[in-house]
Order: structure tokens, then sequence, then C-alpha cells
């Protein structure tokens, strides 16, 4: 069963980072051909257009590639591509915001490293 959208998020931006999320996961690897439109389609029943606009998506920024009669393809480097994206949307989401509320709490550096070793730690648990 595939997990429901989001209501907050356009659908077309949710099917691209689920096609991410398999490349970043290893679930669709280099040269490895990807869903088709029609597949998608069909599978998570919406429409054509919102499925094709994040795939373009992926073309555009080269993560996908078209083999004209044949299908979409997984990149040679997408995966790296995709990764460091995501680094850099993480430190502007999560570390920018950390660092400044930090600092307006006086939370040391130090502090924040004991933080993040709790809940790692309790995460192993």
């Amino acid at each position: 069963m595939s997990k429901p959208f989001d209501q907050d998020k356009p659908i077309y931006i949710q099917i691209r980072e689920r096609i991410e999320d398999q490349i970043i996961n290893n679930q669709l690897q280099e040269g490895d051909q990807a869903p088709s439109t029609n597949q998608l389609v069909n599978f998570y029943k919406i429409n054509h257009v919102t499925v094709s606009k994040g795939i373009n998506q992926l073309v555009d920024e080269g993560i996908l590639y078209k083999k004209r009669g044949i299908g979409m393809f997984v990149a040679e480097g997408a995966r790296a591509k995709l990764i460091q994206q995501r680094k850099e949307a993480f430190m502007e989401d999560y570390v920018v915001k950390l660092v400044r509320e930090a600092d307006k709490l006086e939370i040391t550096e130090g502090e924040i490293i004991q933080f993040i070793k709790k809940v790692k730690g309790s995460d192993a648990e």
C-alpha cells in the first residue's frame, strides 16, 4: 500500500520526492529504468499532468534522462547530486535555525553536541 499524500504540499513535488527517495535509498540505481508516467498515474490514481510535472523537474535537473520510446532512466551521478541538494536544504532548514536558537538561549557548541549524542543514544535503544 502506498503512503498517502500530504495535503500541505503539491502532489507533483511529493511524486518527485518519492522518486528521489528511491534513488537516495538505492532502490533505483544509476542506469535503472524509473517508473513510467503511466505506471505512476495508475499506481497513485492521479492526473497524468501532475505526474509529468514532477518527472520533468527531475529530467530538467539531470536526475533522470529520457530514452525516446523506451522510458526514463536514473542519470549517472544522480544519487550524489540528490544527497548534496538534501544536505544543503538540511543546513538551511535545520542547522541554521538550530544555531540561531542556540545563540538566543546561550547554548554552547559543546552542549549542542551533547544534545545530539543524547538523542542519537536514545534512538539506539
